[in-house]
């Protein structure tokens, strides 16, 4: 089976053909999978940074106005 690859920039046709076609096909390939496993490594550490962020400042702002409404309804004169 034979591949060819047809290359046109600025009016100059370039033909890849045989292993030299193969070659360019399987780098392709390979540089297209790198940088889907690296927008995916990305989106997962934004994901995991955000996750764990709202996991301890939600409960940390939580305690704060619980102490603070605790504190603030003691010293209040009535």
């Amino acid at each position: 089976m034979s591949r060819m690859i047809v290359i046109t920039r600025n009016g100059k046709t370039v033909v890849l053909t045989g292993w030299r076609a193969w070659i360019a096909g399987a780098s392709a390939f390979v540089l297209a999978w790198l940088l889907l496993g690296l927008v995916a490594f990305i989106v997962i550490g934004v994901g995991l940074t955000f996750g764990i962020l709202l996991l301890l400042a939600v409960p940390a702002v939580i305690g704060v106005a619980l102490v603070a409404s605790a504190l603030n309804a003691s010293g209040r004169p009535k």
